[in-house]
């Protein structure tokens, strides 16, 4: 049976077993402040094409800034792991649990944290994956399980081991098919979001998924598996609606200061999206998430 600590930090790295990472070992406590670029985006190779995704943890960090404040109601329920019977539909969910983990804890929702442990605990085990995450790394992230930004850092560093694991066992659909449940339940987020406090933030937010979107389509069009097929359908049908949105690219000169030797950029983007599309987008985002949240085979 494994202790309070030990399920927390299997969660924690489940969480963010798709964001990259790395960072210089660090033992004992840590007191790093600053959350890396590299646990907010995920870059995936496949077939030696790298594709960009932001991670929840992305987003969640975006949504806490904005001022919306925290909201259970928009989470998956957490005692449905074994409804789930096959690995394309555990895979999936435990991509949104991880993405629901990492919303919690923004929140400092201990309690509520408790329970999206124990279902990625048994997601993962259900999966396989359990024996990917190296021991000495989990043994300093329990060490540090009360420092929110060094567990962020951490987990960084954990997901280089984890990844590696996936990739030696051939279970990259399963990394793959994570990684799109996380991406899925952090776009339930963004458009749960803008509705509350519809800032233009959130709005670019929702707007810019529109290349993460081109890249798990891609990613997920390298499976044959009839499950895999259905679900990169719906996200075709999701992209094009994304087809509407215009990016504008403003060149303004970039300015140097030759004293700091540092160069400034000046250019802008602007997007062009109508709350018609947002509207479109969010319905279409719940359609495909409440296939897979509330399916129980395929």
């Amino acid at each position: 049976m494994l202790n309070k600590k030990t399920l927390i930090a299997v969660g924690v790295v489940v969480l963010l077993a798709a964001c990259g990472g790395d960072k210089d070992k660090v033992d004992g406590k840590e007191d790093l402040v600053e959350v890396p670029d590299t646990i907010k985006t995920t870059v995936v190779n496949v077939g030696g094409e790298l594709f960009s995704v932001p991670s929840p943890i992305q987003t969640a960090l975006l949504i806490q800034k904005s001022g919306v404040t925290y909201d259970k109601t928009i989470l998956h329920t957490s005692n449905k792991v074994n409804t789930y019977s096959t690995d394309y539909l555990r895979a999936l969910n435990l991509g949104i649990y991880g993405a629901d983990l990492g919303y919690v804890s923004l929140y400092n929702q201990t309690q509520d944290a408790i329970g999206y442990l124990g279902a990625l605990k048994q997601l993962a085990d259900k999966l396989g994956v359990s024996a990917a995450f190296d021991a000495g790394t989990m043994k300093r992230i329990e060490g540090n399980i009360t420092n929110k930004d060094s567990m962020l850092v951490l987990v960084g560093i954990a997901y280089r081991s984890s990844d590696a694991f996936l990739k030696n066992n051939q279970r990259n659909d399963v990394s793959s098919l994570i990684l799109t449940g996380g991406w899925i339940e952090s776009m339930h987020f963004s458009v749960a979001a803008y509705k509350a406090k519809g800032t233009n933030e959130l709005k670019w937010r929702i707007a810019e998924q529109k290349q993460a979107l081109g890249s798990l389509i891609k990613i997920l069009s390298n499976y044959q598996g009839e499950e895999v097929k259905a679900l990169a359908i719906e996200l075709n049908d999701l992209s094009k609606i994304y087809e509407g949105i215009q990016f504008k690219y403003n060149f303004v000169e970039p300015t140097h200061d030759s004293l700091k030797k540092v160069t400034y950029i000046n250019s802008t983007t602007e997007v062009m999206v109508s709350e018609e599309q947002i509207t479109q987008i969010a319905a279409k985002i719940q359609e495909i998430r409440s296939k897979i949240v509330n399916s129980s085979n395929s």
